[in-house]
């Protein structure tokens, strides 16, 4: 079958999104997600995202990997769907959607979208590194010189000796003053550094406040792919009115034989 597709990334996260509010996309076929995702034998990304239908909010997205599997929320990925929807004309400027995850609500202007991710009520702190559930499972640790540290191999040890067969995302921050931290994420699913992480950040951004290394709510995340923004409240220890804020660029659509 033909099947139309359009590529969306932000900050350099990268997503094929196909609009299935016709159900004809076979997503219960892992190989055909992942050779779509492929970046020599597809059309190449982080992951892929359905934006379907749903009875009580504007939409619903679903997320796979580019390993092929149904995951857990993408921030950056819930905010490239907004855009997609946007273009669509499923709504104006603001939005309610559903995910893996529950209810998001979104604004977009000039192709900055802000998302409010999940509320946190859970931040485990550890000697040397601090862990979050912002949707998908974080962990999250300070390093120096960051431009050199090896994000892939010690990532990827961390994923699988600490957190076993499930994993979890991995980040390494560095902080450059009160308000803004330079990240560097290894994606569970991926298996790879990625460009940016829009729940990883988002953990960063919490992580950094528990621990005391900001006493801001507003924060500044500087990613390979760009920068983004984090905000939110705090609340009897639990984090809500989160949001994650950035660019959301389209960037090509065409057909693709499946």
């Amino acid at each position: 079958m033909n099947l139309t597709f359009y590529k969306y990334q932000g900050t350099g996260n990268d997503f094929v999104m196909i609009d299935n509010r016709k159900n004809v996309f076979p997503k219960n076929n892992t190989q055909i997600i992942n050779k779509l995702c492929n970046r020599y034998f597809g059309i190449g990304g982080d992951g892929l995202i359905l934006l379907e239908n749903d009875d009580t909010t504007d939409f619903k997205m679903v997320y796979y990997n580019s390993d092929g599997n149904e995951s857990t929320m993408c921030g950056n990925g819930g905010r490239c769907i907004v855009a997609f929807a946007h273009r669509l004309g499923v709504f104006d400027n603001k939005t309610t959607f559903i995910a893996i995850d529950g209810l998001h609500h979104a604004t977009i202007e000039n192709n900055i979208v802000s998302l409010q991710m999940i509320d946190v009520d859970t931040v485990k702190v550890e000697d040397t590194f601090t862990f979050a559930d912002t949707g998908s499972p974080h962990h999250v640790q300070l390093v120096e010189n960051i431009q050199e540290f090896d994000v892939f191999n010690t990532g990827k040890n961390i994923r699988n000796s600490i957190y076993g067969t499930e994993g979890s995302n991995v980040n390494f921050v560095e902080q450059q003053n009160e308000n803004t931290f330079r990240v560097r994420t290894y994606e569970r699913g991926v298996e790879n550094e990625t460009l940016a992480c829009g729940t990883g950040v988002t953990a960063v951004a919490i992580a950094m406040y528990e621990t005391n290394k900001t006493k801001q709510k507003s924060l500044n995340l500087l990613v390979e792919g760009g920068k983004l923004g984090v905000s939110f409240d705090v609340e009897d220890a639990s984090y809500k009115n989160i949001h994650l804020i950035g660019p959301a660029d389209f960037v090509f659509t065409g057909t693709i034989i499946i």
